[in-house]
């Protein structure tokens, strides 16, 4: 490799694994409880009921991993991010995130248009990717599609901020974290999801990500029981007195990505490859499920209901969610990328 050509940077599967996991218990422990009769699921052990509760919360650490890894992608690879970076890293997004969008979209607008709250101006703010802003969308068609919105308005800020220089990174980091924070303890609440904090859990958790790589190297020396110690101390705070956000954002999740990285058994097979679906399962999962309540009911809360009804939705939605991978997103995201390569060559000059 030439001296002072750019560097890939090394994936970090670790984190892809824990991603993976963070959709799981989005999908397979808080969402899942929809699928049953109320209080089926409550099994009288707080830890276990925590995440019928409050899995909820695992967007959060969603946001804080997408903050994590563009940090390590785009500013670790040996050169500057640039203003000529910048339609490059907008269209890797767009491939990435809007033809799955845009296909359930159209599923779910087929299959619930009938819903009341599924109108025509809830189908355009998803189309362009606004849901999360008028909140009465927010939860409509692709329920958990919400977060992409959120996450695009991250994009365009690290992305502008970037390419302007470190300097102004670091001031637009700040400000983020700082604002987000602050909207989250100013109407701090015990309960949620509110559509209110869409945006500053966004803010909150992409630049704090953002804040721990460049911190990388002070947190690698940090030992790992201080940071059992510090996600204990999070978990140990009452959500009546900072709100149920803020602890698991700002304490919880961030040390339990510094340990993560630490973590071998993230990496395994299994979990890599759930992470590599979770985009997917992320916004199949729900969808899926109000189909299967549409069609057959909730499902009674007896023990081998309660089996067989999660077996079959997990089972279904890995189902769905790898081909999905394979067949929407990767052809898709290949195909545009692609066509954005091919037309940015240059037109040779006639003779």
């Amino acid at each position: 490799m030439p001296d002072g050509a750019p560097v890939a940077p090394v994936r970090l599967a670790r984190l892809d694994g824990l991603r993976g996991l963070a959709a799981a218990g989005v999908a397979f422990t808080y969402h899942a409880r929809d699928l049953f009769v109320p209080g089926a699921l409550d099994s009288g052990i707080a830890a276990l009921d925590w995440f019928h509760a409050y899995g909820w919360l695992f967007v959060d650490l969603f946001f804080l991993l997408s903050g994590y890894i563009f940090a390590h992608v785009y500013l670790g690879r040996g050169r500057p991010f640039t203003a000529a970076d910048v339609a490059d890293f907008g269209v890797a997004r767009f491939a990435r995130l809007y033809p799955l969008h845009l296909l359930l979209l159209v599923v779910t607008a087929a299959l619930f248009w009938g819903k009341p709250e599924n109108t025509p101006l809830a189908f355009v703010g998803h189309l362009l990717m606004l849901q999360a802003f008028v909140p009465p969308v927010a939860q409509t068609f692709v329920g958990p599609s919400w977060s992409l919105s959120i996450e695009a308005v991250c994009y365009v800020l690290f992305a502008c901020a970037a390419a302007a220089g470190p300097r102004q990174l670091r001031q637009v980091t700040g400000a983020a974290i700082a604002l987000g924070l602050f909207l989250l303890l100013l109407k701090a609440s015990p309960e949620g999801p509110f559509a209110r904090d869409n945006l500053p859990r966004g803010l909150l958790g992409f630049f704090l990500g953002q804040a721990l790589w460049h911190q990388r190297a002070r947190l690698a020396r940090v030992p790992s029981a201080a940071l059992w110690g510090v996600m204990a101390l999070g978990i140990a705070v009452p959500p009546e007195w900072l709100g149920a956000v803020v602890p698991y954002a700002v304490l919880v999740f961030p040390a339990a990505l510094v340990l993560g990285l630490r973590l071998p058994v993230l990496e395994s097979r299994p979990l890599v490859w759930l992470g590599d679906r979770s985009y997917a399962l992320y916004l199949i999962h729900l969808p899926l499920l109000q189909l299967a309540v549409k069609l057959w009911g909730t499902v009674p809360g007896t023990g081998m209901g309660l089996t067989l009804g999660l077996g079959l939705f997990i089972g279904a939605t890995l189902l769905l969610s790898d081909l999905a991978l394979r067949f929407v997103e990767y052809p898709a995201r290949t195909a545009l990328r692609s066509a954005w390569q091919r037309g940015r060559k240059p037109v040779p000059a006639l003779a």
